[in-house]
């Protein structure tokens, strides 16, 4: 206990050490906190372009200030390469699409039925299994191979030949190591042309980066909860009206980098995305607390009316497919990859695992970040996410079960 307070005083020191401070990158620590790591390709000098809450312009900060604001509690957009995101963000919010009453229970039921928390366990005990999954690291990389090559084997295992042809897998690459990775079913519907989006990130991060983490709850539990979940929708023979996709964000940490350039991607496709779902944190239930599903209301989606009928679509759903109730709450500015598309004009809604102020604070962004660290880490909590993710699949997706 006496070296891990030690090592958080270590880190907690250098996050705070204006850059100006460093000599050549060097930390004044010494080697007793490394300023590199083999494999990693960050340079804690560099400038980025950063969008802070409240701020009209973006400011330049490097690495290292973006790491010590992330420390803070300081959110933010990492917009260096998406400066125009939401540029044609005032023509979706003039379209309004709805959201019809849960009522499809005779195709959602068997799905959350099929859903086995043993897949949990054996998914996260090997994505945790990673010194960390760091965007800008090798291992990060490594983990995300490992993730898409589970995507392609769940596909081959478990969905129909038929089903199999209407799906496609993709890395979609960025400027740093790690890619983000989507999945598409498209849809049955020659005229309908949207497409529903569930998401996590499948990047974790230290608070000081070249340190590990394993990143089990921030975010492998929510990459997790949607695997499973994409997992029994594939092994139903899961065939949607409209287009379906699973996406697993890279750099999320970074400061929502991934799904920025993703939903920059379809917003200057003019991708039709009637509504996104993003899973960031779903196994902690802090001791002392009743068991719910926190539901954010903050900073969702900038068209207040549009984000009032998806989240309480959302809310609907966790009453109508869940064993457990929802409660309001609110995590702030940039708090997870929902925000990009609620910047793009898109709907999004935010799950997490508690309120914000009960969910885990005390592991995340840490070595401890682990499965096994706490009887609070619920796999059975998990799953409860993943009974979400199906039902916000096939309720929107329009799925009808042939007889």
């Amino acid at each position: 206990m006496k070296a891990a307070a030690a090592l958080l005083a270590l880190v907690s020191a250098a996050v705070a050490t204006p850059l100006s401070l460093y000599d050549n990158g060097q930390s004044p620590l010494g080697d007793l906190l490394p300023t590199s790591y083999p494999g990693f390709d960050l340079d804690l000098a560099a400038p980025r372009l950063v969008q802070l809450d409240g701020k009209t312009e973006p400011v330049v900060m490097t690495e290292l200030e973006k790491i010590q604001a992330k420390v803070r509690g300081i959110k933010f957009f990492d917009v260096t390469e998406t400066p125009d995101l939401g540029s044609r963000a005032h023509l979706r919010i003039a379209e309004k699409p709805s959201y019809p009453l849960p009522n499809n229970t005779e195709a959602v039921k068997p799905v959350i039925d099929s859903l086995e928390i043993q897949n949990l366990k054996d998914g996260l005990e090997k994505f945790t299994s990673f010194r960390t999954r760091y965007y800008r690291s090798e291992t990060g990389k490594e983990s995300q191979q490992w993730l898409l090559g589970k995507i392609t084997e769940i596909t081959k295992k478990f969905a129909p030949k038929a089903l199999q042809d209407r799906i496609s897998i993709q890395e979609f690459p960025h400027s740093w190591t790690q890619s983000s990775v989507i999945v598409r079913i498209n849809g049955s519907s020659t005229t309908d042309d949207s497409v529903v989006v569930i998401g996590a990130h499948l990047d974790s991060t230290n608070n000081w980066p070249f340190l590990p983490a394993p990143g089990a709850d921030d975010d492998g539990s929510g990459s997790m909860s949607i695997l499973e979940a994409y997992r029994a929708l594939v092994a139903s023979d899961f065939q949607p009206e409209r287009a379906v996709e699973f996406h697993w964000y890279s750099a999320e940490e970074g400061g929502l980098l991934g799904s920025q350039a993703v939903a920059r991607a379809y917003e200057a496709r003019d991708v039709n995305v009637v509504a996104m779902s993003q899973y960031d944190m779903t196994a902690w239930v802090k001791r002392g607390t009743r068991e719910q599903v926190g539901v954010i209301t903050d900073f969702v989606d900038p068209a207040s009316v549009l984000q009032s009928m998806l989240t309480e679509f959302n809310k609907k759903l966790v009453e109508k497919y869940l064993a457990i109730p929802w409660v309001e709450t609110k995590c702030g500015y940039a708090c997870s990859d929902h925000a990009s598309w609620g910047k793009a004009g898109y709907p999004s809604v935010f799950t997490i695992e508690a309120t914000f102020e009960n969910s885990n604070h005390g592991h995340i962004h840490t070595s401890t970040d682990r499965y096994d660290v706490s009887d609070e880490f619920s796999f059975e909590h998990m799953l409860e996410f993943s009974k979400l993710a199906v039902s916000f699949a096939v309720e929107l997706g329009g799925w009808k079960k042939a007889d």
